[in-house]
């Protein structure tokens, strides 16, 4: 199903949609290995809460930057972007080709357009602006990010995202401009790379809802609540960024007696809902993503096929041998071998 002219095919769009299913069908039709795009799930010990693949699925299929972090490690999109590429460079290289899938709209525009980090960290400045978000709660900064740079507060889908939002503010402080513009000049010299991107099309939008709602029943039932207690137990509190994810909080809060677990799943339903809702506007406003028909009546093997005959219309219009991955991304740092999870 890949070819010279298709280095790359990606399966994004919101959680709970099926795409880690539809890509790993993919990827066995095509011989690949799968690079995830889920920041979430690039966190050890939060399988189960983040959705990651199995122990199987990895059996199966090969997956790489899945599981190589420790929950209180940080990255940037920029340095996902290095290893990201340099990983399908690598693959390349061994005559592999490679599917890509999540639904984190920042490194998915990472990995295929590149992004830029901006000017170095500032560690007073940061720390300044964690207090202060201590102090005046997240909301308070994110306001102000709308203020200096409401392009980039569009891409920031919740305010429990401090990461981003310190940063945004972090760039402006030592640039003067607001970080989507430094951005936006970045890409202009940043070739994008050659992809074809898939998401999965629910024309009713309470089918995906559903979907999301039996899943995290599935991931009660899988053994969330006790993932969660063995981070609080490991020392990973509510101050951590990735404790206040999707579901991650509500489950805490059970655990110290602040909710009934009815309540606790309730409210990670509606927040997961609301996410994929702010993931579905991201993913619309890229007219390059070519949508699959998902829900009732459809088959994998159908959205296959629908993404066979894009695979095919690609080749047929520009049947050109273009420059191979390896060398489009020369540029890269190396060949990173870590990220292989």
């Amino acid at each position: 199903m890949s070819g010279p002219n298709v280095p790359l095919i990606a399966v994004v769009g919101p959680t709970g949609s099926g795409k880690s299913s539809l890509a790993l069908a993919l990827a066995e039709a095509q011989g690949a290995e799968i690079v995830s795009v889920d920041s979430m799930q690039f966190y050890s010990g939060m399988e189960i809460g983040t959705a990651a693949p199995s122990v199987a699925d990895c059996a199966r299929i090969p997956h790489h930057f899945v599981g190589f972090l420790e929950p209180d490690e940080e990255i940037t999109a920029g340095t996902y972007q290095g290893m990201a590429r340099a990983r399908l460079a690598l693959l390349e290289e061994e005559g592999l080709p490679a599917v890509a899938v999540g639904g984190s709209g920042m490194y998915v525009s990472a990995l295929i357009d590149g992004i830029f980090d901006g000017p170095g960290e500032d560690p007073a400045i940061r720390a300044r602006l964690q207090a202060e978000a201590r102090r005046l709660g997240n909301e308070h900064l994110l306001e102000r990010v709308r203020e200096v740079d409401p392009e980039y507060a569009q891409r920031i889908t919740s305010s429990n995202d401090l990461v981003r939002i310190v940063r945004a503010l972090e760039v402006y402080e030592l640039t003067g401009r607001p970080y989507s513009e430094l951005h936006r000049e970045h890409r202009a010299r940043t070739p994008s790379l050659p992809c074809l991107q898939f998401a999965l099309d629910y024309p009713d939008r309470q089918d995906l809802y559903d979907r999301i709602n039996r899943r995290v029943l599935q991931m009660i039932d899988g053994g969330w609540v006790e993932e969660v207690q063995q981070l609080l137990d490991r020392g990973y509190g509510p101050h951590l960024e990735r404790l206040k994810a999707l579901g991650f909080r509500e489950i805490a809060a059970h655990l110290r007696g602040e909710k009934s677990l009815d309540e606790a799943i309730v409210a990670a339903q509606l927040h997961h809902r609301r996410y994929a809702k702010r993931q579905l506007t991201w993913f619309r406003a890229d007219p390059r993503i070519h949508w699959v028909p998902a829900g009732p009546g459809t088959t994998t093997e159908s959205q296959l096929a629908v993404i066979q005959a894009h695979v095919a219309e690609q080749h047929d219009t520009d049947p050109k041998p273009k420059t191979s991955l390896h060398r489009f991304l020369s540029g890269t740092n190396g060949h990173h071998r870590n990220g292989h999870g």
